[in-house]
């Protein structure tokens, strides 16, 4: 059945014109990834429309603009809104974004066993090849998303940050965990953050000059959320990494950078996320290394030096 209630509804409307204001032109990279991140957004019968190009890109990419409207129970009215909410000026221009990545995804091999549940009888090598083609095209959708030119600017914000604060809970502190070690190697004044009294009352004494970072694959951890909102009310910089660009967490921060995830089995999304996080997180860590070389370098060589004498001789016996 064809919804026309949902379509002519005026909200859906402007929800659609506030995204593309939001949003701009957007490449034909990564446009899953883009419906994958903003379909939790959407509601009604542009939510469903989603959710059918998600669920069969291949036969969404071959369907015309009636064929999609019928088999997402909508209409080619709520098509055509929901391509310029994804940031396209029409339906080819969307079929035409879905059909390039589809085909890149089979040439690459990405396609095997993607979007296929893990069954409790399966061999470890078909497991393991669902893993990594998972992984591997999160972390290529990761890269679709990424502005780079926000990555450097917070890089150039952590280079010559005062100190750093990361948040982040359960296993968004461990990826955060993780970039505090690294910065600390190259001697940036980094501190890692899970509970949120510990985090309110370091994050109240940042100020101008200092960066907040905050890890949510939603967006939505609320404990994550005060935290940055407590950083950025005593002026430092915030950074929101998140799965979501217009989650809660995105709308205080100061810069967003996006990641992409591909769930399995016993790997939900939050978890799916953490090989992609880890990546940009790297990518932010490197960047800021780069703008602080000669600094970075005696520090990195100062630390290795100094648990040089913990490690196992050659030839030594364990």
């Amino acid at each position: 059945m064809v919804d026309h209630e949902v379509d002519t509804a005026a909200g859906t409307a402007v929800v659609d014109a506030e995204a593309v204001d939001r949003r701009g032109a957007l490449p034909t990279e990564g446009v899953l990834a883009r419906v994958r991140a903003g379909a939790a957004d959407l509601t009604g019968a542009l939510r469903r429309v989603a959710e059918h190009v998600l669920s069969d890109p291949a036969g969404a990419a071959r369907a015309t603009i009636v064929e999609l409207a019928e088999r997402s129970g909508t209409s080619p009215a709520t098509v055509t809104r929901f391509c310029r909410a994804m940031g396209f000026e029409g339906y080819a221009d969307l079929r035409l974004g879905i059909a390039a990545e589809t085909g890149r995804v089979r040439a690459a091999g990405w396609t095997v066993d993607i979007g296929r549940e893990i069954q409790p009888g399966d061999p470890l090598e078909r497991v393991l090849g669902q893993l990594m083609a998972a992984d591997t095209r999160a972390m290529h959708d990761t890269a679709a998303l990424l502005d780079l030119a926000e990555v450097e600017r917070v890089a150039v914000a952590i280079a010559g940050a005062s100190r750093v604060n990361i948040f982040g809970t359960s296993g968004s502190a461990l990826v955060g965990e993780e970039m505090q070690f690294s910065l600390h190697r190259i001697g940036v004044a980094a501190w890692a953050w899970s509970d949120v009294h510990e985090g309110l009352a370091s994050a109240a004494l940042l100020g101008p000059g200092d960066v907040a970072l905050g890890i949510s694959h939603t967006g939505q951890t609320r404990e994550t959320i005060e935290m940055l909102a407590e950083a950025g009310s005593h002026g430092a910089t915030t950074v929101a990494l998140t799965g979501f660009p217009r989650s809660p967490l995105a709308e205080l921060a100061d810069v967003v950078l996006v990641t992409a995830s591909q769930a399995t089995t016993f790997r939900p999304d939050a978890l799916s996320a953490r090989h992609p996080q880890l990546v940009v997180l790297d990518l932010l860590y490197i960047a800021v290394a780069q703008r602080t070389h000669d600094r970075a370098h005696a520090a990195f060589r100062r630390t290795a030096r100094a648990v040089d004498g913990h490690k196992a001789a050659k030839g030594a016996s364990t």
